[in-house]
């Protein structure tokens, strides 16, 4: 059973910063790749930043310059590090990995954390 359990998210006032992490965990070979996501309210989910194999990196626009994602193979986790975040930040942030499992790739999403910034 592969579950993807996310952590980090909480309170914060604009112009401060969170650490997310989503965390593999079970018979898992290696991630291939990893995304984050965020649906604010009333909103559609939408790409933040992904992060591939390879370690080839992509951000939306309205990240650029304040979040950072990155991951660590060994330890099947991924991470988003959010600075100077503004009050249109507020969202749930989903992680979604694509794993390579027995030879086979898989899709699995974060259970979500809440993001909310104060201004």
């Amino acid at each position: 059973q592969v579950q993807l359990v996310e952590s980090g998210g909480g309170l914060v006032q604009a112009g401060g910063s969170l650490k997310l992490s989503c965390a593999a965990s079970g018979s898992i070979f290696s991630i291939n790749a990893m995304d984050w996501y965020r649906q604010g309210p009333g909103k559609q989910r939408e790409l933040v930043a992904g992060i591939t194999s390879g370690g080839k990196i992509k951000y939306a626009d309205f990240v650029k310059g304040r979040f950072t994602i990155s991951r660590d193979n060994a330890k099947n986790t991924g991470y988003l590090q959010m600075n100077s975040l503004e009050p249109e930040d507020t969202a749930v942030y989903y992680c979604n990995m694509n794993l390579r499992i027995a030879g086979l790739d898989y899709s699995y999403w974060g259970q979500g954390t809440q993001v909310t910034v104060s201004s």
